[in-house]
């Protein structure tokens, strides 16, 4: 394991006011939690379809100086909706603004509804991949010619399966992947993540933190997902409540095990 273990929440920006929002974040950051993510929708993913929702990277730019430690970022950015070099812009301010404490975290996209309601073009799973390995090494290029650069070279986190096309993408280009599945297909996954590395030439096993997110309390799944190589494990939390009593379970596990 070369990676240290990692505690991550999800405030899922549904069904809340923002002071409701704003309060959870200063809750999880006080629990001791290491990242708290968001997520890039227009709109709930469950519950009430048009229910309460807050864009994504306003947030984390407010999100930036509300908090003073944990990491911040998205799980995940969705590619589709936001020009590469403008992303890599608003990454680059948000990790100015943070002191250096933004994940890049970003997918193919999905969600088909925000993009018929905000006129995005959905293409096709292999379209929207295709746009996402384009996007990254243009990122990249972006913050190379910013000035100022971003403060250290920002993680960039991918989530997605696609054994075939989105791994290769995490094996290029990816800091962390974030699976979703059981412990069965990550651990097959996690093994052609490692295919693809070798055909690319980085060492994928050693380079790319494995994450997910985890519905259960540690003592349930803790230890498989460790033996598969995961460390970063997330808790999805939705509003108007953002009940955190599991994420308090994930972090005192953390902090047991020294």
């Amino acid at each position: 394991m070369t990676n240290p273990i990692r505690i991550g929440v999800q405030l899922q920006p549904q069904h809340a006011e923002y002071a409701q929002i704003r309060d959870a974040v200063r809750r999880a950051e006080d629990l001791g939690v290491d990242v708290i993510f968001n997520w890039d929708h227009f709109f709930p993913l469950n519950g009430d379809p048009d229910g309460k929702h807050f864009e994504c990277w306003t947030m984390l730019g407010a999100w930036a100086e509300q908090t003073s430690r944990v990491q911040i970022g998205a799980l995940v950015t969705c590619n589709s909706y936001r020009n590469p070099e403008l992303l890599a812009d608003m990454a680059r301010t948000v990790d100015h603004i943070s002191g250096g404490r933004l994940i890049l975290g970003i997918g193919a996209g999905w969600f088909e509804k925000d993009y018929d309601q905000f006129g995005y073009e959905f293409g096709t799973a292999g379209s929207r991949i295709a746009d996402l390995a384009q996007a990254l090494p243009r990122i990249k290029a972006r913050w190379a010619a910013s000035n100022p650069v971003p403060t250290r070279d920002i993680p960039v986190l991918i989530g997605g399966g696609g054994e075939r096309k989105t791994l290769r993408v995490v094996a290029e280009h990816a800091d962390a992947w974030h699976s979703f599945g059981d412990v069965n297909t990550l651990t097959r996954k996690s093994a052609i993540l490692d295919e693809h590395g070798a055909a690319v030439g980085r060492d994928t096993a050693s380079l790319v933190e494995r994450s997910v997110g985890v519905g259960a309390p540690p003592s349930a799944v803790a230890d498989e997902l460790l033996a598969a190589g995961v460390t970063l494990f997330t808790v999805g939390a939705s509003g108007p409540d953002y009940d955190l009593s599991l994420v308090e379970q994930w972090v005192t596990w953390r902090d047991a095990r020294g």
